[in-house]
């Protein structure tokens, strides 16, 4: 029998890319949905920024780039009628500081030190890959428990292999300090983490992907109403949302909190979530990450036969051509900086404007251009996201991972946050919230007649 959930109400807790694409699938089952978002906007993380751009340009100031290997936001695209284009060919390079402090473009490929990488992490990759990269085991726990820094410390690592691992402040949002040295295997034992990639966006901006999800939602779709408190037991769901006019309550069958962790241990859930789900919210850590987009009057950056995109440990981070899709003599350089290159940046921007950042970019040619429009975003400051992307610091128990995901009793839990394989993507959102829907439609299809669990 087809699966069928008419009759039965859902309320969704945020209007990302996992919130919309659970509403999508439940609609299509026939589900009363209502949609819930504290913004403005639909999105959450993935922001398109029109506005104060030069030539109708535009460039992302949350989610960037779609990998090859990403099949079900590539699909989703193009069941909405949306296409992608193919960006950075070229692949990165890596800038690094030479002996008397002036950066340079030491490599064309950032590969080349990826890889450097690899091969050191090899003894730990094994043993991990042995495990089923299982997050329930003591090898996974003897690895967790390590900072990256620290594993750098015992090897003696060599200013490269320290440069690389700085480097990736941009990746994952966090200093090698403060990143458990799973985090880094994980991502070096996936099959996945092996180059070249391929790396798209979608043609109009990235949020062109969450408008045509919202579309369809009509009057079901509430903006600037937040959620505040969630009570459930038995059948029943309420949920206690907040707008700039009032409080109300509404009754469902199932919640699906769609929702940054750092936002969902904010809310007041009765009866309280089991011990370890509440401890895995509670605990998981969230990268700082500023995203700046400086358009200039040309694209000074571009040379034949050298990459658009560069890793770096410099203070704003890693940089790319933001629009190299778009038509115009006018360009966006976007920023990354994760970490403490999120601090840094903000201070440089604090300090001197955004000029400070271009004079920064003076060894990459930007005397050669004009900077006409700039617009950065601090996602640590947003309240409704207070961080990049999850990561996961030596504090966090690996054993808790799974609860991150875990239904509890009509509660359903989606976002990056809880993906396995694609945590911190945008793929991963799409793919949590089409999963929660899939559990709401296993759950429903195994009540009894009269809705009650056994």
């Amino acid at each position: 029998m087809p699966a069928n959930l008419s009759g039965a109400s859902v309320v969704v807790a945020g209007a990302g890319l996992a919130g919309l694409c659970a509403a999508r699938d439940l609609i299509a089952l026939g589900a009363n949905v209502t949609v819930l978002e504290a913004r403005d906007r639909v999105g959450g993380r993935v922001w398109t920024v029109r506005d104060g751009f030069a030539e109708g340009q535009h460039a992302e100031a949350g989610g960037d780039m779609i990998d090859e290997a990403q099949d079900e936001i590539r699909a989703l695209a193009g069941e909405v009628g949306l296409t992608l284009t193919r960006i950075l060919r070229g692949g990165f390079a890596y800038v690094q500081l030479d002996a008397s402090g002036k950066p340079r473009i030491v490599s064309r490929d950032v590969a080349r030190g990826w890889d450097h990488l690899e091969r050191t992490l090899d003894p730990a990759i094994r043993p991990y890959r042995l495990a089923e990269q299982r997050w329930d085991t003591p090898i996974a726990t003897a690895l967790a428990r390590r900072s990256v820094a620290g594993w750098l410390d015992e090897l003696k690592a060599d200013a490269d292999l320290r440069a690389t691992a700085m480097g990736m402040r941009g990746f994952f949002l966090a200093d090698p300090e403060e990143l458990s040295l799973i985090a880094l295997v994980d991502q070096f034992a996936s099959e996945t983490s092996a180059g070249p990639w391929n790396m798209y966006r979608i043609n109009g901006g990235n949020d062109a992907l969450a408008t045509a999800l919202a579309k369809p939602l009509g009057e079901r779709l509430h903006l600037r109403t937040e959620l505040v408190a969630v009570s459930h037991r038995g059948r029943a769901v309420r949920v206690t949302v907040k707008n700039s006019r009032s409080t109300a309550q509404i009754a469902c069958d199932y919640l699906v909190l769609a929702l940054p962790a750092t936002i969902v241990r904010r809310i007041p859930i009765s009866p309280a979530l089991p011990a370890q789900q509440h401890d895995a919210i509670a605990r998981l850590k969230y990268g700082r990450g500023t995203k700046t987009l400086l358009q200039f009057s040309r694209r000074f950056w571009r040379i034949p036969g050298r990459p658009r995109a560069f890793g770096s440990p410099l203070p704003f981070g890693a940089f790319w051509e933001g629009n190299e899709e778009q038509r115009g003599r006018t360009g966006i350089l976007a920023l990354l900086a994760g970490g403490s290159a999120s601090d840094l940046t903000q201070a440089i921007v604090a300090k001197e404007g955004p000029q400070g950042l271009v004079r920064n970019l003076e060894f990459l040619g930007a005397h050669r251009a004009e900077l006409i429009a700039s617009r950065q975003v601090i996602w640590e400051q947003d309240p409704w996201a207070r961080g990049g992307y999850a990561f996961f610091d030596p504090a966090f128990d690996p054993q808790l991972r799974p609860w991150l995901s875990r239904r509890f009793d009509r509660l359903f839990f989606a976002g990056e946050h809880t993906s396995i394989k694609w945590q911190g993507y945008m793929n991963g959102a799409v793919e949590s919230g089409r999963r929660a829907a899939a559990e709401i439609v296993a759950v429903h299809d195994s009540l009894p007649p009269d809705g009650q669990e056994r």
